[in-house]
């Protein structure tokens, strides 16, 4: 049961325009919004940044596939779940989903964006000019090795949301690793 209202009706006035435009999104208005919309202004900095990154150079499923090795890494239940299926929307396969869900993949440079995201959350950041080089080598340029890390953020955010919150999984449930 979540430590938070869940109830979209009693969110703050501030907050209802956004709920509105997340349901028309999702088609339903998912916990982990619900759970948000209790501070307008998280609601915002998240829905906006969602947005802002969904329209970046990353590309949708690369940005899920660094969601679901985060959520899992994080143990994110919420996020590994939400993630797994906007990846396979985007177009990763199951299996695509599945590895990226432990950090890897068969395609060196989403390999090497997972690795590196990864690194940036066991490490709390502390990279070296080689784990930077490693990801230009993979072919990624400075504006998207900053992007990945807006991914890492965004996503260090609504996982953490979902686990201190315990906000109740509502996407169908994938199992952590």
């Amino acid at each position: 049961m979540s430590r938070v209202s869940l109830q979209s009706q009693s969110a703050p006035a501030a907050s209802q325009p956004l709920l509105a435009q997340i349901q028309q999104a999702f088609g339903a208005t998912p916990n982990m919004f619900k759970a948000v919309a209790n501070s307008p202004a998280a609601l915002q900095s998240m829905w906006a940044a969602f947005g802002a990154l969904g329209k970046g150079t990353l590309g949708a499923r690369l940005g899920e596939q660094i969601a679901v090795a985060i959520a899992n890494r994080n143990r994110c239940e919420y996020c590994l779940a939400a993630h797994t299926v906007l990846g396979q929307q985007a177009g990763a396969t199951a299996t695509d989903m599945a590895e990226a869900q432990l950090g890897r993949s068969r395609d060196a440079r989403t390999a090497a964006a997972l690795a590196f995201a990864l690194k940036v959350v066991e490490q709390r950041a502390q990279l070296t000019d080689t784990d930077v080089a490693h990801l230009r080598g993979a072919g990624f340029d400075d504006g998207q090795i900053v992007e990945i890390l807006a991914h890492v953020a965004l996503n260090l955010f609504t996982n953490y949301i979902n686990v201190a919150l315990d906000v109740p999984v509502d996407f169908p449930k994938v199992a952590l690793k």
